[in-house]
């Protein structure tokens, strides 16, 4: 009985012995503990102000630069496609009827909203595209300061583009830029949050509403921003996110009869198929422009102009007797 009683101490010393630098020695119930598996995140579509699968229910994995798994995209379909048209348009009417000052204002809020999640889009551009955080915290910052820019072109861009026109007769005759409706965007496939920004910003800063196609191989950039208008006092419908394939949704987007303009930063090789698709139905087309194929180093112009807000516009011109 002692002999027992001495090993049980014996035992009991040897648990709670401490290691050399005072720390508690490790027990072999710490030794059995298995390592945490990350919870990997599926991002969903943005359609409507909501964040459903894809009513296929396909996702695919998304990759860092390194081909680490990151996460997973929703995989969205022709139906997914169709839906976030008929959504758009449903919000147009709305987002187009609101003063000028008032878009401006839900513009800046973007802004202000991407500004507090630096971090956040930081870290996605460093693993989406392995570039140093150094050039990341540099794209993430062009990108607030895009959506500031655009922000002030609300209420301005009619009184540089429209104006009142001489005319031989006894009319005031006054032209003013409308938005043109429903525009599908392409993000550039090599500029996942700096180049959307910049092709998608103009786009709702004139008053349209947007479907836009994320880049297919980085794609979290684009719904970390969704996630951010959904926030940002942006209606539901103005700007709608698809993931996917692009040679999969673009030939429904850009023959859809109920598309207005189609921005085709995006589309690469196919952009001549889909403007061929897309005269079928008369609509509106913006080519790539060699921006497109760069990475987000291309689009760092800190002083784009007009040339991104005047393709979708349409010019209402007003005649009216004068001296009668």
């Amino acid at each position: 009985m002692a002999e027992r009683r001495e090993n049980k101490k014996k035992d009991k010393g040897e648990a709670k012995a401490p290691t050399k630098d005072g720390a508690k020695a490790p027990t072999q119930v710490d030794a059995e503990v298995p390592a945490r598996l990350a919870v990997k995140k599926t991002y969903k579509l943005y359609l409507g102000g909501a964040f459903p699968r894809s009513e296929s229910g396909r996702s695919y994995p998304v990759t860092s630069a390194d081909g680490t798994h990151l996460a997973n995209a929703s995989l969205a379909s022709r139906k997914d496609a169709r839906d976030s048209v008929a959504t758009a348009r449903k919000a147009f009417g709305g987002w187009s009827g609101r003063t000028a000052y008032n878009r401006g204002q839900i513009l800046y809020r973007i802004a202000e909203v991407m500004e507090g999640r630096h971090a956040q889009f930081a870290e996605q551009l460093v693993a989406a595209q392995g570039i140093t955080r150094a050039k990341a915290d540099r794209y993430v910052r062009a990108a607030v300061d895009r959506w500031v820019y655009y922000a002030g072109w609300t209420d301005k861009f009619a009184q540089v583009i429209g104006g009142a026109n001489p005319v031989a007769g006894p009319y005031y005759n006054h032209s003013a830029p409308e938005p043109t409706g429903v525009v599908v965007v392409f993000a550039p496939q090599g500029a996942p949050l700096l180049g959307l920004t910049s092709v998608l910003a103009p786009v709702i800063a004139t008053g349209n509403t947007a479907v836009v196609v994320s880049s297919q191989t980085a794609p979290l950039p684009a719904i970390e921003l969704a996630e951010v208008l959904a926030t940002s006092d942006v209606p539901g419908g103005v700007v709608n996110v698809l993931t996917g394939n692009v040679g999969e949704l673009g030939p429904h987007l850009t023959a859809h009869a109920d598309v207005d303009a189609l921005d085709l930063a995006g589309t690469g090789d196919r952009a001549v198929e889909f403007e061929r698709a897309a005269a079928t139905t008369l609509t509106r087309v913006l080519r790539p422009g060699p921006e497109a194929d760069g990475g987000e180093q291309a689009w760092l112009d800190t002083d784009p102009g007009t040339s991104r807000l005047t393709p979708f516009l349409e010019t209402k011109t007003v005649w009216h007797p004068v001296g009668v």
